[in-house]
């Protein structure tokens, strides 16, 4: 059996089901997480009442549990799918989205981590599990996703970026007093950073996927945050609701016209 770069395989790069990096890849990604900061908020604050005077938290712990199931069914869809399926993949990472924002939100506000000290923790697992992938299986490369055990990584490090995301972004929009629209415009410099990066033949390909996979989190939401938060707060004051089906209406037809095809190398 053939192995190319990292020690991937052939076969396997050709069975990823994941999605090949392009525009609209991460067109689709920051909608997603931006719907996934709404919808969690919608069901959190605006349903469970999070924003009442008489919230404490459960709102939050109730929403990621619900969120997590969804998730979890996700995932196991994904992996037992028999190649890249699109809708499925992008229903997974709306669910990923939902309930990073849902646990982001618990971690920092119920349980009184802050948003510091959330961020700092979250991002030591992300490292962690990149970390732990790596040693197992020798890359975490997106074109290496073939097999159970690969998935089972990717899908872990999904769920702890977007969960770090959501803290990241609350914390450079709010602690920081950058507001939305200055948040947003440190994470988009960031990006355009990054994109720069990817010009350089020496940067590794997927050290740049997952510095961008990550950053696209907290950009996602605080163009959420600043959809749905009050005008008093630096937001346009949009319903939860309407906002996160216009997003969902927008990344299907994303999914539907942008062409979609499985990776077929490292990224």
């Amino acid at each position: 059996m053939a192995v190319g770069e990292h020690g991937t395989s052939a076969a396997t790069r050709d069975l990823a089901k994941v999605p090949a990096v392009t525009l609209g890849f991460w067109i689709i990604k920051i909608a997603a997480t931006t719907l996934g900061e709404t919808g969690g908020d919608a069901v959190t604050m605006s349903w469970l009442g999070e924003t009442s005077a008489q919230a404490d938290g459960t709102g939050y712990l109730i929403g990621t549990g619900l969120f997590a199931a969804v998730f979890a069914a996700a995932v196991w869809a994904q992996v037992r799918a028999t190649r890249f399926r699109p809708g499925l993949y992008w229903f997974a990472i709306i669910a990923s989205t939902t309930v990073g924002t849902t646990l982001a939100d618990y971690v920092t506000r119920s349980i009184g981590l802050g948003y510091a000290g959330g961020s700092s923790l979250l991002l030591a697992m992300v490292l962690a599990v990149l970390w732990w992938w790596r040693q197992a299986l020798g890359t975490v490369s997106v074109g290496s996703v073939g097999s159970p055990r690969a998935e089972g990584f990717y899908w872990l490090a999904i769920m702890c970026s977007q969960t770090l995301g959501t803290a990241l972004g609350d914390w450079v929009a709010d602690t920081e007093g950058l507001g939305y629209t200055g948040a947003m415009v440190i994470f988009g410099v960031a990006l355009a950073a990054i994109a720069l990066l990817s010009l350089r033949r020496s940067v590794s390909r997927t050290l740049l996927f997952w510095a961008a996979f990550i950053l696209t989190r907290p950009l996602g939401a605080v163009v959420g945050d600043f959809l749905d938060k009050p005008v008093e707060s630096g937001g346009l004051a949009l319903s939860r609701l309407a906002a996160t089906g216009v997003l969902l209406t927008f990344i299907g037809l994303c999914v539907w016209l942008l062409p979609q095809r499985a990776a077929a190398r490292a990224h």
